[in-house]
């Protein structure tokens, strides 16, 4: 059974996805983007097996960061609570 966990304002649980999707896509492309050669002077240009890394990365982070270690690092900010089971 999980522990009870004090609810957060809903504009911190809409804000927080947003802003990790954000940055974990920007930082994540760029990352790809440079070990692949797909920067392009406007960012980063993935094609392939490069973007598909890119999605897998995505959802790795939003898994680990819910299930896993209690919250992504947009909800440790946010001070928004991930009940976990034991």
């Amino acid at each position: 059974m999980t522990e009870p966990v004090a609810a957060a304002p809903m504009w911190k649980r809409v804000l927080a996805p947003i802003l990790d999707w954000i940055m974990v896509f920007s930082v994540g492309g760029y990352l790809i983007g440079a070990a692949t050669g797909g920067l392009e002077p406007g960012g980063f240009d993935l094609q392939g097996w490069p973007a598909l890394l890119l999605l897998a990365v995505v959802v790795a982070y939003f898994y680990v960061g819910r299930r896993v270690v209690g919250g992504t690092l947009w909800d440790r900010f946010f001070g928004i609570g991930r009940p976990q089971p034991k």
